[in-house]
């Protein structure tokens, strides 16, 4: 039984910064839970409590059942993959692997049993004899974590452990350990501040900001359900479109637009009122393939990105962008420092077929179904059903 429960955990540094404020969550035995958010939210130092490399200021931390808040790393029956692979130069891929069953004086030939079942796994059984310098950063990366797959823990903790790879080799990757774990099926605790990382591998995912988990759930119900603005900005490829908007009868006005409400998607408000509201960039669509039942909106494009299967209509509307500090958290960088215009910048993605140029006018259809509301004074959500991290 691998089962990670952490029971109000903190981290205060001697210096008084709150790392990790009162946490409680509670990892199955045999699942995959990522833990992301922006740089400094705390997911780095979370892990590091877990694995014992960081000292627990307050809480409790059990694995397979054992309380080890005090206990030594070496004893947590855990391993740890890092994102610099934290091979010994020195030695060749065999040895890398059976480095911890030698210090733990195993017999030689349970040592090449294990060294070979391992090596086959991770695809590096014809590259046993080389040393990490003869080695693709992939290939590292595989024997870091069959160095970790050898020692059979109870869990697994990987501290960002594709960072330092290209992009298409991190794809690669990410098939590899959601393979590797479909196989071996050990409780895995994933650090990313990669949210398209976070959606493909977690069985659930844990978003943090300052400190504490603002919501704990499935990839598909954070994306689909996320319980505050910040959950909602930092969850989705490309961004949810967000505009200040007002709620009137069975309307909702923004950037001299009136769109009919959908009544199933209704936010939790009066008859009229103040909202911020979201728009994913799938809920948009060409009018001449789209539902002539959907509401519909005329916009100018500035750019389009034709990407094959579909194509990115990215364009600006009459209204300020929206200028919250989740926002600004949820960017975690500054992704539009070319783009001077005050005005909000959406993205539509749309049919690969439709016909348009950068500059032309064209009608959009937009899913009101789809639409997401948030409170701008709380910047809560209006409509989630989202739940916040417990042990329950």
């Amino acid at each position: 039984m691998g089962e990670i429960v952490l029971n109000g955990v903190t981290k205060v540094f001697p210096n008084g910064v709150s790392a990790v404020d009162d946490i409680s969550l509670t990892i199955d035995d045999g699942e995959f839970m990522v833990l992301v958010g922006p740089s400094g939210c705390g997911k780095t130092t979370l892990l590091r409590m877990i694995a014992g490399l960081e000292e627990v200021t307050e809480g409790m931390i059990s694995i397979a059942g054992k309380d080890v808040t005090d206990v030594a790393p070496r004893n947590r029956d855990i391993a740890m993959i890092f994102q610099n692979y934290a091979l010994y130069p020195h030695m060749n891929v065999r040895k890398n692997l059976g480095y911890s069953l030698r210090v733990h004086r195993m017999r030689k030939k349970e040592i090449e049993r294990r060294v070979n079942e391992v090596a086959k796994m991770i695809g590096l059984a014809d590259l046993l004899d080389r040393r990490p310098v003869a080695l693709s950063g992939g290939q590292r990366q595989r024997v870091a974590m069959g160095r970790a797959i050898i020692r059979e823990p109870a869990a697994f903790l990987m501290d960002e452990p594709l960072s330092n790879l290209d992009a298409k080799l991190r794809v690669g990757m990410r098939a590899s350990l959601a393979q590797l774990h479909e196989r071996l099926k050990v409780t895995t605790v994933y650090v990313t501040h990669d949210q398209v990382e976070a959606m493909t591998l977690g069985h659930r995912v844990a978003v943090m900001r300052d400190g504490v988990i603002l919501q704990v759930d499935t990839p598909q119900m954070l994306y689909s359900e996320p319980i505050n603005l910040f959950v909602a900005a930092f969850i989705g490829s490309p961004a949810m479109n967000l505009v200040e908007a007002e709620i009137e009868g069975d309307t909702v006005k923004f950037a001299g637009n009136t769109l009919q409400l959908n009544p199933a998607r209704r936010p939790a408000i009066g008859k009229s009122g103040q909202v911020i509201l979201g728009i994913r960039p799938e809920s948009f669509e060409d009018t001449a393939v789209a539902d002539p039942s959907l509401p519909t909106i005329e916009v100018q494009a500035t750019v389009f990105e034709e990407l094959g299967s579909d194509k990115h209509v990215i364009f600006t509307i009459d209204a300020p962008r929206v200028d919250a500090e989740e926002l600004r958290a949820a960017a975690d960088h500054e992704e539009d420092v070319l783009i001077t215009d005050d005005r909000a910048v959406w993205n539509a993605r749309v049919d690969s077929k439709m016909k348009i140029k950068a500059g032309e006018k064209v009608r959009l259809a937009v899913d009101s179904s789809q639409f997401y509301f948030f409170d701008p004074d709380t910047n809560l959500s209006l409509t989630a059903g989202g739940q916040v991290a417990s042990v329950a």
